[in-house]
């Protein structure tokens, strides 16, 4: 299927239009045209080689939403017309411990990237939703809930499942007390879904000029983590840390605020961190821990769940012909929304 997208030639250059052909429909494939596409912030990075060199030319994107245009023989559960979305991973072994466990981003055999990683069949490399169609084994397609809004649907895909994860595992629910570090892309969801499952949350954030939005997601407010007073008040005054905060950094501060048996959940920075003090962590049987998206059923559970709740990304619409100045205010930081690429935009290429 000949296609086009929006690649990164190097880890220096802009993201230009690139025509390029998707694969043929093996049986249990599904051809999907995306309609919309969020931009993640570990798309910048990726495309940056800042997680190491990349296989340019490089298409971003795991954050797509779609309509199904056509279908392979074997293909069950999906056919011409539907509403469908794709995240962050398109294939996996299928066979090991951990896919049968529903939790195929932990697979064994390394699970596949939507874009940037070979195909595991014929080693081309995978590219993402910057781009007109995509091509997807069923097993990683999943269903857009009737009720769920498309045009804002797409940074679930990554930044909801990013949050929800955690959330589920540590079994947050009615009277659980959850911080979350940061009000970015990641952690504005992290917050509306905490709140949604019955949790008291607040924001801990370097100062409190975000409150206003903070509390507008359901928080209760935000701890300014600058304030050593009010830092020191609230001690061990939270079960469960969502960190959202996607650079280096020292998370021994934030350690002190976890009550016994509390865990601080890294979910923003993939790299190197500040040394950090493990006092805060013996002395209160407190954890450290990380988490990284969320397999196909719980990405499934994550839609059903917004679309039940009517719980949204803040979102902001682009074209695509407007990527390269989304990744340079992505670069600066501080955004407390998500881009979105209105894919109708590319039909001009």
């Amino acid at each position: 299927m000949k296609t086009v997208g929006y690649a990164a030639h190097s880890a220096d250059a802009e993201l230009v239009p690139y025509h390029f052909e998707r694969r043929d429909l093996r049986p249990n494939d599904v051809a999907i045209e995306i309609l919309y596409c969020g931009v993640c912030h570990s798309d910048l990075h990726t495309v940056n080689g800042d997680w190491g060199p990349q296989p340019y030319p490089v298409i971003p994107g795991h954050e797509i939403v779609g309509v199904v245009r056509s279908v392979g023989a074997e293909v069950k559960n999906y056919q011409k017309g539907d509403l469908v979305a794709v995240g962050c991973m398109v294939d996996s072994c299928q066979d090991c411990d951990q896919c049968h466990n529903g939790e195929e981003q932990y697979c064994r055999n390394g699970m596949t990237p939507t874009y940037g990683a070979p195909d595991r069949i014929d080693r081309k490399i995978t590219q993402g939703g910057y781009s007109k169609h995509i091509v997807v084994r069923e097993e990683f397609v999943l269903r857009i809930p009737d009720n769920l809004d498309i045009s804002k649907a797409a940074p679930i895909l990554c930044a909801g499942i990013t949050t929800f994860s955690p959330l589920r595992t540590w079994k947050v629910g009615k009277g659980s007390r959850v911080g979350v570090i940061g009000l970015g892309g990641l952690g504005h969801m992290a917050v509306k879904l905490a709140v949604a499952m019955g949790a008291e949350v607040t924001v801990i954030s370097r100062s409190t000029h975000k409150e206003k939005e903070a509390k507008a997601s359901g928080a209760k407010g935000i701890l300014a983590s600058t304030d050593k007073s009010a830092m020191k008040a609230a001690g061990s005054s939270f079960d469960l840390i969502i960190d959202t905060v996607p650079v280096k950094h020292d998370f021994s501060l934030y350690t002190p605020l976890l009550d016994v048996d509390g865990s601080l959940v890294i979910v923003g920075q993939v790299g190197p961190m500040e040394e950090s003090m493990t006092m805060p962590l013996i002395f209160g049987r407190r954890r450290v821990a990380g988490s990284l998206i969320g397999g196909i059923a719980e990405t499934q559970e994550v839609l059903d769940f917004c679309a039940e709740h009517q719980i949204y990304p803040e979102c902001e619409m682009i074209s695509i012909q407007q990527i390269n100045d989304a990744f340079s205010h992505l670069a600066k930081g501080d955004l407390a929304h998500r881009y979105v690429i209105d894919m109708a935009s590319l039909a001009a290429e």
